[in-house]
């Protein structure tokens, strides 16, 4: 069995190569028999790269083959394109990141998929949070995603793992990009209930959605939108927030409240202070909520908070890196 192999407890993108190892056509020529393909399998994209001595020598991004948001039809293909542009020949050693990847059934079907592409290679599935962890160049300690979707993940020197959150946003995504979209819609219906005007944020919701009155926003809801529409809505509150809105800075902090508070359980559960390694959109990008949540965190007595300043995927490098250690290479 190899070290990654037991999964642990989350619209098509450009796709390209990298400047090194390159052959006609944006296809990679074939390494010397150890080049390794690391992929990060998201809702909206699959994100991959090809390693050579530890370097990244191609990438390539594609639809999402994460079967949880697809058809499996729909998978297959973006993988196919992956593999196409990333190349196969040479490659010994495949490790995913996906989210849903509860279970080693999740994980062996997901295999599956990507032995087709490279039935010679060992491949190894992970949950897309150890991704982000290695990425922040930590093999024990919390990862966190505040995207579009919200989770907290851990694991500790013992080998021993725990979670919080990441049920999907019918159950749970407390804090994430689409729970603070759809708060947005229900303060704007609230306050429309109350007989009140809308406030700055209801106006700058109702202004990026094309509706001029707030008793739309329930059709839209619950029409063709889909939970990735409203996370791209996250946005314009915290513009809100920044421009003084009480209403948006109570989304906000709310939200970094519950952020920490999977963040604390997981802490808690595995009886570790850190390092918590932070990604996702929001975690990434958005400076007022990387303060609120530091500042949660470290009142918790989590010092250590990294926010990453890179994609997931590169903590492939990282893993690959922590094994050969490992077995003295």
């Amino acid at each position: 069995m190899h070290a990654f192999s037991t999964p642990a407890p989350e619209g098509p993108g450009s796709e390209g190569t990298g400047p090194q190892g390159t052959g006609p056509e944006g296809t990679v020529e074939a390494g010397p028999g150890s080049d390794a393909i690391g992929l990060d399998i998201g809702g909206t994209k699959t994100h991959g790269i090809r390693l050579r001595n530890g370097a990244v020598i191609a990438e390539a991004v594609a639809g999402s083959a994460n079967v949880q948001n697809v058809s499996v039809e729909a998978a297959r293909a973006s993988l196919a394109d992956v593999f196409t542009r990333l190349g196969t020949r040479g490659v010994t050693r495949v490790i995913a990141g996906s989210g849903g990847v509860d279970t080693e059934q999740d994980a062996a079907a997901l295999r599956a998929l990507i032995s087709a592409h490279v039935p010679d290679a060992a491949v190894d599935v992970v949950h897309d949070t150890r991704l982000i962890l290695a990425a922040g160049s930590a093999s024990e300690g919390i990862a966190v995603i505040a995207g579009t979707g919200s989770v907290a993940w851990g694991t500790n020197a013992a080998g021993r793992q725990a979670r919080s959150g990441g049920w999907g946003y019918l159950l749970g995504d407390e804090g994430s990009g689409y729970w603070i979209g759809r708060e947005a819609v229900r303060h704007s219906l609230r306050l429309n209930n109350l007989g009140r005007e809308p406030d700055a944020l209801s106006t700058a919701l109702l202004q990026a959605v094309d509706l001029s009155n707030p008793t739309e926003l329930i059709g839209l809801f619950h029409g063709g939108t889909d939970r990735r529409y409203w996370a791209g809505k996250a946005g314009l509150v915290f513009e809100a927030a920044r421009a003084g809105s009480p209403a948006a800075t109570d989304i906000v902090h709310t939200a970094a409240e519950h952020l920490a508070g999977l963040t604390t359980d997981v802490a808690r559960l595995l009886k570790i202070s850190g390092p918590v390694v932070v990604g996702g959109g929001l975690g990434m990008h958005q400076p007022l909520f990387q303060d609120l949540l530091r500042t949660r965190l470290n009142a918790a007595g989590l010092a250590d908070v990294r926010y990453l300043n890179q994609d997931p995927v590169f903590g492939t490098a990282y893993l690959l890196g922590t094994e050969r250690a490992g077995h003295g290479s």
